[in-house]
């Protein structure tokens, strides 16, 4: 047995034993070290961005883009909104212990259907170093251990944050992180379901195929974000032109932002034109059809790939449909069914994008930017599912629990 394999089971081992510790906090408990948790990272704020600055300079060495540099970086203002976000999950309603139905059986039996903890959860993301805080938090409030395994790039960030939440009070390896970034501390973690109950890959397609092929236990997968906005034949152009730069250029690093524009064609001479000086004077690179390339002549030609491609940069493909029935199949063909926006004044035309479009999110004349747990009032987020089984969407405290059955009774037997 390898070092890494070896570390890495006596942690699932831990993680299992502070589970049932975990199960036994009440509300109160978790909350009060929840809050330590956001003093303690306010407190080691200096320490945190010193180890970022490490990892900043490694990723400008290693040629990250720029976009993946933003994504990476930590400074007071993003270090206090991750304080923040902890004191916010300390506040949320704690779903461990709702009663979601009850009821009596003829024979006097008494059952009820209860929210629990999942019980320990493996989480494998990249880039993102406040993820190791939003994760670590939503699973504590839930009565989850955790085991974290971030990427090489984020190492030092990284291990400062969790260094920091340890210092809370929590229940002994309650939240742990991986020290290795290797690829077999990936496989390691995915083959150990002995201990784990739930893996979740955060982080590229390549990342998210290794885990979903590796893993013994269930994957939640949070795939590509593909993003549409569909200006429709009834948009206003305006609103369109506000929605469409604020979803590519407010944060383009992030999986909600937009990587393609579908414009109807019967607005597309008088709306790209708009659309494309207000992306422009941002700095975005336009990549458009055939159809769009006539209106817009002077942006490249969008190839098929274009279509399937999650830029993560200030990239975006434009591409002029026939019809609404055109830009859903393009959709639902083309995107990784994670959130789709469209733009119209017509109710019956956005209603029925709402209703056929194949995706966690769909939205009505909103930004895809508002695709995030604490934009959707649920806090940090664990991520955006783009499965269907148990959880789709942003993931916030409710995502983290099972249910188990309470039955209660005064000596029925069956007979």
């Amino acid at each position: 047995m390898s070092n890494i394999q070896e570390t890495i089971y006596q942690m699932g081992r831990q993680a299992r034993a502070a589970a049932h510790q975990l199960a036994q906090l009440t509300t109160e408990e978790k909350n009060v070290i929840l809050r330590a948790m956001a003093n303690a990272i306010r407190r080691n704020a200096s320490a945190l961005i010193d180890a970022n600055r490490l990892d900043l300079a490694n990723g400008s060495e290693k040629g990250l883009s720029t976009a993946m540099l933003d994504r990476l970086m930590l400074d007071a203002q993003r270090i206090e909104t991750m304080a923040a976000g902890i004191d916010q999950v300390a506040t949320l309603p704690d779903p461990v212990g709702q009663i979601l139905e009850s009821w009596e059986q003829p024979n006097g039996i008494r059952i009820e259907q209860v929210r629990v903890p999942i019980g320990t959860i493996g989480i494998i993301y990249e880039s993102r170093p406040n993820v190791t805080a939003d994760a670590a938090v939503l699973c504590f409030k839930t009565g989850n251990a955790t085991i974290l395994r971030g990427g090489s790039e984020a190492i030092h960030s990284n291990r400062a944050i969790a260094a920091a939440l340890a210092e809370a009070g929590a229940p002994e390896n309650s939240i742990q992180l991986i020290p290795f970034t290797d690829r077999e501390s990936v496989a390691v973690l995915a083959g150990m379901d002995q201990w784990l109950d739930l893996i979740i890959p955060r982080g590229g397609k390549g990342l998210i195929e290794t885990v979903v092929s590796l893993a013994r236990m269930p994957v939640i997968k949070h795939y590509d974000g593909i993003c549409h906005l569909f200006t429709d034949v009834d948009a206003d152009q305006e609103m369109a032109v506000s929605l469409t730069v604020n979803a590519k250029t407010h944060k383009p690093g992030v999986c909600n932002a937009l990587e393609t524009l579908l414009v109807h064609r019967d607005v597309a001479a008088t709306f790209l034109p708009k659309v494309a000086a207000a992306l422009e004077a941002k700095g975005v690179e336009l990549r458009g059809c055939e159809k769009t390339c006539t209106i817009l002549t002077n942006i490249n030609l969008a190839s098929e790939e274009d279509w399937r491609t999650e830029y993560l940069d200030l990239i975006l493909a434009i591409k002029v449909v026939d019809s609404f029935e055109d830009a859903v199949v393009h959709i639902n063909h083309y995107g990784s069914h994670h959130t789709d926006v469209i733009v119209t004044r017509n109710e019956f035309t956005a209603e029925r994008f709402l209703r056929v479009i194949d995706s966690a999110c769909v939205f009505h004349n909103v930004s895809t930017r508002f695709a995030d747990g604490g934009e959707f009032g649920f806090g940090a987020e664990i991520g955006i599912s783009t499965d269907k089984l148990h959880a789709r969407g942003p993931m916030g405290l409710r995502e983290l629990t099972s249910y188990q059955y309470r039955v209660r009774g005064d000596g029925q037997i069956r007979t």
